[in-house]
């Protein structure tokens, strides 16, 4: 699929690898809508930059754990641009909790993880879709997790969580096929926000890396674009990693 004058969406859009996506979306010609829930100012800023190189884009805010906000989301996109054809899912969130504290992880904690992470990245898919399958063709990727493989990361829930955006996907794959392919981007460790107060942490996984080095949101961004352009692929769960799980 060429992306050039493609419409995509893409959640949580204003910073680390949503903005990567953003940008190099909008680097390939494609019109970009840039959700946001709370960073009102990051999202905007990445529409600045956007149309700075000469690009379209325009910030809408939504919490994607919420289905009547993504549906009105997806309208006021369509209204804009006429349609939707792309769909990036990266909006996440995490809480970091040790692993043997299984009293931590409670209630909420389950609640507001899998409200964000799964059930939101189905809404989204369920608003884009009858614009996709109204132009004939669409794509989805969703932004997973290592952790969703190797049941490890930032607490149990979320990594629980992930996995079940690798589950998803292959399930949404087979809903929305024909006409809709629908991957997933699997990063590792990348170089983003999340990182942040942890940076001595980050400098001693790198060198145990086969590749030495952690991703970067514009790696995944990458990638993702990849997965949105080819047309003989769908329910497939991409790692990209340098070398974290071989």
């Amino acid at each position: 699929m060429d992306l050039q004058h493609k419409i995509a969406l893409v959640t949580g859009g204003g910073t680390g690898i949503g903005r990567a996506v953003c940008l190099a979306l909008a680097g390939k010609g494609a019109s970009v809508a840039v959700n946001y829930s709370r960073s009102r100012q990051e999202a905007e800023e990445t529409v600045r930059l956007i149309q700075g190189l000469g690009g379209q884009a325009i910030a809408v805010q939504a919490d994607v754990s919420k289905d009547q906000e993504v549906r009105e989301m997806a309208d006021r996109i369509a209204n804009h641009f006429g349609t939707i054809d792309l769909l990036v899912n990266n909006a996440s969130i995490t809480r970091h909790i040790p692993f043997p504290d299984l009293e931590a992880a409670t209630e909420e904690v389950w609640d507001d993880l899998f409200n964000v992470n799964v059930k939101g990245m189905f809404y989204c898919a369920r608003a884009a879709a009858p614009y996709m399958n109204k132009q004939g063709q669409g794509a989805i990727v969703n932004v997973g997790s290592i952790a969703g493989t190797t049941g490890l990361g930032s607490s149990l829930p979320y990594a629980v969580s992930k996995a079940a955006v690798h589950g998803l996907t292959k399930s949404l794959a087979r809903a929305l096929a024909p006409v809709i392919r629908v991957n997933c981007v699997v990063p590792g460790a990348v170089a983003t926000r999340w990182w942040a107060g942890r940076e001595e942490q980050m400098k001693q996984l790198a060198p145990h890396l086969l590749l030495q080095q952690l991703s970067t949101p514009e790696d995944i961004a990458q990638l993702i674009c990849a997965a949105l352009e080819q047309e003989a692929m769908t329910g497939q769960i991409i790692t990209v990693d340098s070398g974290q799980t071989l």
